[in-house]
């Protein structure tokens, strides 16, 4: 038996990390977390590096059996997560003790949540990556998302892990998800290729996500966007956030496994930092596009990276003070046992 076993999937879970870079030329995706954000800051609760693999969820969650202690951090889409039918906090390092149950009450905000276990996922690299693209299955375990008694190993072991324990992030710090958010772009590159109306059109009209919407793209619904001739250009490059207009005139926004070419003319271009809120948000919200130049979007980067490095410092330097334990009776495969879980009285103020 490995140290986690998978007692059910869930609607899309996958393992996932930065993804692969450096093989776009040779027709392969990046692939990689939907939400930078949340993936990183899991992973500095957990104490791992920030881009180390990590379980990405959608929408309804797993159930995970844990067969050794370990510590973990749940970041993202709020779940409604339990540990033995317990609701435990988010966006803090929790520790979890052999034979555990971590399950998923129900969707609440957001669409896509994060699992970072510390010592990060013990599977082997494909092309410098851990992640799983499903359509080419490849990465992650056996190229799929996970199943019913799929099994998994921890890359940390018996490790001393109280250290690891009690960290949290500043509450300035939390995203909320909304139904409906405004996202910045940058326009281009074959903004010429529409009319004036059309990008007027695009910048002040609201789009709602359609059920086309997955880790490859989201396909939006709304005002049409007109074309000055036709939608189809030489196929060249698609970079994350490329926002594509094919002939029906709706747009469609190229997310972490979309295609590395596209012959489809391209309005605009999501910057970094708002890919981690459309990875939030799922079929039926709604979106609006701001207009921002691309320094203006190199500053918001630079401002996005600086607020994630003030978190682990945050991280590193404070610690919740736990000042007692309580016992909580679970049942466990039939048999009552008794479990001691420290539980968190009083907390630093951020």
């Amino acid at each position: 038996m490995k140290d986690i076993t998978i007692l059910d999937g869930g609607l899309m879970t996958t393992i996932q990390d930065k993804g692969r870079t450096g093989f776009q030329q040779y027709g392969m995706p990046v692939s990689g977390a939907m939400d930078d954000f949340s993936m990183r800051v899991g992973n500095l609760l957990v104490g791992n590096e920030p881009y180390e693999a990590v379980l990405e969820t959608t929408i309804i969650g797993p159930t995970v059996q844990f067969n050794v202690n370990a510590v973990i951090a749940i970041t993202g889409a709020n779940m409604n997560p339990q540990i033995n039918s317990m609701p435990v906090p988010m966006w803090r390092s929790i520790l979890v003790n052999t034979g555990d149950m971590l399950t998923f009450g129900g969707l609440i905000s957001g669409c896509r949540s994060y699992i970072t276990l510390a010592g990060g996922i013990s599977i082997e690299s494909v092309m410098g990556s851990k992640s799983t693209y499903v359509r080419g299955a490849i990465g992650g375990l056996n190229g799929k998302k996970l199943q019913i008694g799929d099994e998994l190993n921890l890359g940390l072991k018996n490790k001393d892990l109280d250290p690891l324990l009690s960290k949290r992030i500043p509450r300035k710090f939390l995203p909320i998800y909304v139904n409906a958010c405004e996202i910045r772009v940058v326009l281009g590159p074959q903004d010429d290729c529409f009319t004036q109306e059309a990008i007027r059109t695009f910048f002040e009209s609201e789009y709602d996500v359609t059920n086309e919407a997955d880790r490859m793209g989201y396909r939006l619904a709304g005002s049409k966007i007109e074309h000055t001739q036709s939608a189809d250009i030489i196929s060249d490059g698609i970079t994350l956030g490329s926002i594509q207009v094919p002939g029906h005139g709706m747009p469609i926004i190229m997310m972490a496994d979309r295609q590395t070419t596209g012959g489809y003319t391209k309005i605009a271009t999501v910057i970094s930092s708002d890919i981690a809120i459309l990875a939030q948000l799922k079929p039926g919200d709604k979106v609006r596009f701001k207009q921002v130049s691309i320094e203006k979007s190199h500053e918001i980067y630079n401002q996005y990276n600086d607020k994630i490095e003030e978190i682990q410092r945050y991280v590193e330097e404070n610690n919740l003070e736990i000042t007692s334990t309580r016992i909580y009776q679970v049942g466990v495969k039939g048999k009552q046992e008794y479990k001691t879980y420290k539980v968190l009285v009083e907390e630093i103020k951020c």
